[in-house]
């Protein structure tokens, strides 16, 4: 009989949360039990649950950066045994037949990958996130923590981390790119440690100089403020890779003419409006204007692998399940350094 597991609830659009239950399967034989310890908050969770990006399921648990330990395996679980330290990310399913798929991009599955959260699976069932005390996942969309990490640190790697290390590869951010890390979040922050490790020329483009200082010792060689209009006329032509974290509005041209010739502008923030652009901007200078989308689970293995390897880690703030609420009040305005995890044991 599926498991009856305790988790935060939301019912609607900005319904506050409730600590209640979801319903976990019964495990296949292909399917890893998980017990949570850490579940990340990302944007997108907030986006979601409060219907900027369309009205979604409800009631609803989020979460899609999830740290934990294996408690139980299927008969045909090969990969992974009891007590291992395990994280899911942000899709649990994929076709596992298309192109994508079989390239180990199952997260632009061409059927439609299966996301952690208010997602309709191949069964028909809703899927319930990881602001919950268990899981339970097919082993292929299972990845493991090294030790290197603690859980709590590994868990906001899941979506941050992968978010800005597939871009940064992607487009070859080593020795001697210029690359320009736009906003100073939870996600830009990963953008600066991660870019710095890969021997890139690391500079922060953000509102204010307010986070500078933390900038500079992630790993940053230049700070710059864009509420400085200045700022844009001194950086033109400057940049081989910009890398736009922002789930905001923004002046698309503006930040185009930073780019060299050839020069790239990828964003990976998800505004809740359409942006519009100038093609001038793009055929001026041969610019390449491109979205990237989290990591299919070979690359977030191996994203995790790389933060291990190079002492990699979120900044954390660690919160308890009945302040959730309140932290994505301060996700909103922009009041945390850098990331909110959720201690799971607090749902008990």
């Amino acid at each position: 009989m599926p498991d009856s597991v305790a988790a935060l609830v939301t019912s609607g659009p900005r319904v506050p949360f409730q600590i209640g239950s979801v319903e976990r399967r019964d495990p296949r034989p292909g399917d890893v039990v998980i017990d949570i310890a850490f579940a990340g908050i990302c944007h997108s969770d907030i986006h979601t649950a409060r219907g900027e990006w369309g009205r979604g399921h409800y009631p609803l648990t989020p979460g899609h950066e999830i740290a934990g330990t294996v408690a139980a395996v299927g008969d045909a679980v090969t990969k992974w045994a009891v007590g291992d330290r395990v994280g899911v990310g942000c899709f649990v399913d994929s076709c596992r037949e298309c192109a994508e798929c079989l390239a180990g991009e199952e997260q632009f599955c061409r059927k439609g990958a299966v996301f952690t959260y208010g997602s309709r699976g191949y069964d028909g069932e809703i899927t319930q996130g990881g602001y919950s005390s268990r899981i339970v996942v097919d082993e292929n969309y299972v990845v493991r923590i090294p030790d290197a990490i603690a859980l709590d640190r590994a868990a906001p790697l899941l979506c941050a981390g992968i978010t800005l290390y597939s871009p940064l590869r992607r487009w070859a951010a080593a020795d001697g790119k210029r690359v320009g890390i736009i906003g100073m979040g939870g996600l830009g922050h990963m953008g600066v440690k991660i870019g710095s490790a890969l021997g890139a020329d690391i500079a922060v483009l953000s509102h204010s100089l307010s986070k500078k200082d933390d900038g500079l010792a992630f790993g940053a060689k230049d700070y710059y403020a864009t509420s400085d209009p200045q700022t844009f006329d001194a950086l033109r032509g400057t940049f081989d890779l910009l890398i736009c974290t922002l789930g905001v509005d923004v002046d698309i041209d503006a930040y185009l003419r930073l780019l060299t010739t050839g020069g790239a502008l990828v964003f990976v923030g998800l505004p809740e409006n359409r942006q519009s652009l100038s093609l001038f901007s793009l055929t001026g200078a041969r610019r390449i204007m491109a979205g990237s989308n989290i990591g299919g689970i070979r690359e977030t293995q191996e994203m995790l692998d790389f933060c291990a390897e190079h002492g990699i880690v979120p900044e954390i703030e660690t919160i308890a399940a009945a302040d959730v609420d309140a932290a994505w009040d301060r996700v909103i305005a922009s009041d945390i350094r850098y990331r909110f995890v959720i201690d799971i044991a607090t749902l008990a």
